[in-house]
């Protein structure tokens, strides 16, 4: 819903008390004033800057204005603004900053109150929610949406409306427009333009790569921008074609994600980033650990802005490495119910999202992972990748002996449980060390020996619970299928 339809929708229903948050409050604002201009409002502007103006009506004698500094004068004008039968709004910008001072908050409380019997509304434009105690239960949250699909098209045709030629159609402009999903209006305007002064045309290219600095900005999200691929990585067939099959566009059922389990090394993570190349999606990295914050409701906040990042970057691929670590705090009370919190706000996204982002986790140890997180409808499919076969182990033996420059008459060392990254460790330790990889063989020790008790378990586990990712159909230990349980078959006692 557009902001000025919600707008009215409060107005109407006398919710004098409304908060806007938004990162373009000059949008915002232009939005509401050129509504009110419709409805035939009246609507004055504050900031701390430039003082109150009386946007509409516009007097003979232009806008008007007290100066700036703090909101209060602002705030006890509002009343002057109240018409019979009229509606009357004020626009204060981060109104936040003041609420260290108990007058401020006790006027707002007042002119808000009021304004049900003077049709006076209040109305604050700030990028964060900051509500004092006192004002809680009077204010309406009413988020300023990015812009959707149509709205980028339309700025990128307002900047060529002088060489509409130059204007990208058909698949170019899905790309472009795939790519500035996520962007403020001005942040799309100024991407826009950076392409045209580079190349003289539109590409997204150029929106990729300030859409990386703005992801920086908030240091919530990590766009990985790589040249990973699936011919870097051996085995994996059945994964690879379900992940395309989903992946395909036009469906009018939207993919949800998947969830990977395995042996660390058999090249979980390497998929996940390559899966964004192979599907011409952007990939976001989300790590959990990295929005904890020392506030109170801050670590909650940060993921919310997170997701709902990764909506308006829709279609796109939101990786989360090691869910079990970044899970751990879930049930113990040592961080005062923050991971459970963010639990339960993950799970809420995986469940109810309707955007086309594509949620790609892994874990090393499923045993750490509460029970709900794996509940149908919350993926697509929960993959087990296994220690890699002698047919795969060649093809990733192949790959990369020509990688690393090791000739094809090296004689390959004994590799029975190795995973695909003790492959990689051997033949990089063979060209590092200038040695045979018979000889390199001995600095890697597998990790179905370091750890081979906990490798045991999760297969055990795995077998008749998980897809497998090599071959279609459920993964089965050793190729044997899990035994079913035995019925029991009650007999009449001679008692």
């Amino acid at each position: 819903m557009k902001l000025a339809d919600q707008i009215t929708d409060y107005i109407n229903a006398a919710f004098t008390g409304l908060w806007v948050q938004t990162h373009e409050p000059d949008e915002a604002q232009r939005e509401i004033i050129r509504h009110a201009k419709e409805c035939k409002w009246k609507v004055a502007g504050w900031d701390v800057a430039n003082g109150m103006r009386l946007h509409v009506p516009v007097n003979s004698g232009g806008t008007t204005s007290d100066g700036g500094g703090e909101p209060l004068a602002a705030l006890r004008a509002l009343p002057a603004l109240a018409e019979k039968d009229g509606t009357a709004i004020l626009l204060l910008h981060n109104l936040h900053r003041f609420f260290g001072n108990p007058e401020v908050i006790q006027t707002t409380f007042a002119q808000i109150v009021a304004g049900k019997q003077r049709r006076t509304f209040v109305v604050v434009l700030a990028p964060v929610v900051q509500i004092p105690v006192e004002l809680e239960k009077l204010f309406v949250v009413i988020e300023h949406s990015l812009p959707d699909r149509e709205q980028l098209e339309r700025i990128a045709r307002e900047l060529l409306s002088e060489h509409p030629e130059d204007m990208p159609s058909g698949n170019d402009l899905a790309r472009v427009l795939d790519a500035a999903a996520g962007l403020t209006r001005y942040e799309a305007e100024g991407a826009y333009s950076l392409s045209l002064a580079r190349h003289d045309a539109i590409r997204p290219e150029s929106l990729w790569e300030l859409k990386a600095q703005a992801l920086k900005k908030n240091n919530l999200l990590t766009l990985h921008r790589g040249q990973d691929s699936f011919d870097a990585l051996g085995g994996l067939g059945n994964l690879k074609d379900f992940c395309k099959r989903a992946l395909v566009g036009g469906k009018r059922v939207k993919p949800r994600g998947i969830l990977l389990l395995g042996v660390s090394g058999t090249g979980k993570s390497a998929f996940a980033k390559a899966l964004g190349n192979e599907t011409g999606r952007p990939t976001l990295l989300l790590d959990i650990g990295a929005l904890m914050g020392s506030l109170v409701g801050q670590s909650e906040g940060n993921l919310r802005t997170a997701l709902r990042i990764a909506d308006a970057m829709s279609p796109c691929v939101l990786f989360v490495d090691e869910l079990e670590k970044a899970l751990s705090g879930v049930g113990s009370q040592g961080d005062s119910g923050v991971s459970s919190r963010l639990f339960g706000n993950l799970l809420t996204w995986l469940s109810d999202h309707e955007s086309d982002v594509f949620f790609v986790g892994t874990s090393n140890d499923i045993s750490k992972l509460p029970p709900e997180f794996t509940r149908a409808e919350r993926f697509d499919g929960v993959f087990f990748l296994d220690l890699p076969n002698a047919a795969e182990k060649e093809a990733i033996w192949s790959m990369y002996r020509s990688f690393f420059s090791i000739p094809e008459s090296q004689h390959k060392p004994d590799d029975s449980s190795w995973t695909g990254a003790e492959i990689r460790a051997c033949c990089r330790l063979a060209n590092l060390l200038d040695v045979p990889i018979t000889q390199a063989a001995r600095n890697v020790v597998p990790v179905a020996v370091t750890a081979a008790e906990s490798v045991e378990k999760l297969r055990t586990w795995a077998s008749g619970r998980c897809l497998c990712a090599n071959n279609p159909g459920i993964f089965a230990r050793d190729g044997v299928a899990p035994l079913k349980a035995a019925r029991r078959i009650q007999r009449p006692t001679d008692n």
